[in-house]
């Protein structure tokens, strides 16, 4: 009998024992909770909202700084220390950095600056380079920029891209083409030089009873509109073994060498040499009376050396 007194009291006390100490735990759960808030994620959030949030949950808002941000508005909150989540006690600091918005550059004239430097000057400025058009001018020199997208002295986005349109020098000029055929070789290069056009390949054929030596053919054809700076196509009419084609620069000159008389094959090298300046534009065998022409730069300050098997044979 006693014992099982014994025993009911000690249960008691030991129900007792436990509603005691669940109640102390949940009264310091509910003191704690009282003292501490879980942050809010700020990012993005308007400065003035944030602030009142925070001052809700009892938090004082520091704001550490203002910073240039181009995917956050002006004053919305960049950045925040506690991060979002982590919990933290009332009557603390959350420390916030706020948007000055995106940073703007005063955009400057480019029309007459080359795009090279162009693209020297918007690099340093944080600016894109967008599209680049062509188009003739005038009055702007090839390679110097026409027009800009954004007008000088405004305010541009650091980032923003700026199209450009880039001269491309004055319109050619256009002329009908002559017709060339009968001309010398020498008088066909004058009158192309003399219309601004520039001479191309220089072919050569062979036809029996024709004169010799004068131009057969011509590409673009007589009559037809060409624009300046245009190549022509020359075909020659020469003997059997000149039919070594050319291919001819404004300025150039023709210069012609015959091999000499015999029974075999020669090596025969033309050089061209100015001041501190020399070149072989012909390095080949020819057969023996061939005539080989080249097309030399037209200047007083070039030599024009001819070797034969290695032997100067000549010097122009």
């Amino acid at each position: 009998m006693i014992r099982r007194i014994a025993k009911v009291f000690f249960l008691l006390g030991l129900f007792a024992l436990s509603a005691g100490i669940s109640a102390w735990q949940t009264l310091t759960f509910i003191i704690k909770s009282e003292d501490t808030v879980i942050i809010p994620d700020l990012v993005g959030k308007e400065m003035l909202y944030a602030a009142e949030l925070l001052t809700d949950m009892g938090l004082n808002t520091e704001v550490e700084g203002y910073e240039y941000s181009p995917g956050i508005p002006k004053n919305h909150v960049i950045s925040q220390e506690p991060e979002p989540g982590a919990e933290i006690k009332k009557g603390r600091d959350v420390r916030i950095i706020v948007s000055k918005g995106v940073s703007t550059v005063r955009m400057p004239n480019l029309k007459g600056i080359s795009i090279r430097q162009t693209h020297i000057i918007l690099e340093e400025k944080g600016l894109c380079i967008g599209t680049e058009s062509v188009a003739n001018s005038e009055t702007v020199k090839k390679d110097d920029v026409i027009s800009q997208s954004l007008r000088p002295g405004a305010n541009a986005e650091q980032g923003e891209c700026v199209n450009l349109v880039v001269s491309a020098g004055a319109r050619p000029k256009s002329y009908i083409m002559p017709d060339l055929k009968g001309m010398l070789l020498d008088e066909a290069l004058t009158m192309i030089e003399e219309m601004n056009l520039e001479p191309g390949e220089i072919k050569s054929v062979f036809h029996i009873g024709a004169p010799r030596n004068i131009i057969a053919g011509q590409e673009p054809r007589a009559g037809y509109p060409v624009a300046e700076r245009r190549s022509v196509t020359l075909v020659v009419n020469r003997m059997p073994g000149s039919r070594r084609n050319l291919h001819g620069n404004k300025g150039d000159r023709l210069f012609r060498h015959r091999v000499e008389n015999g029974f075999s094959e020669r090596h025969v090298r033309v050089q061209i040499k100015t001041t501190g300046f020399s070149q072989d534009i012909f390095d080949d065998f020819a057969d023996p009376g061939e005539e080989i022409w080249l097309l030399v730069p037209k200047n007083d300050q070039v030599e024009i050396l001819v070797y034969e098997d290695d032997k100067l044979v000549s010097i122009e």
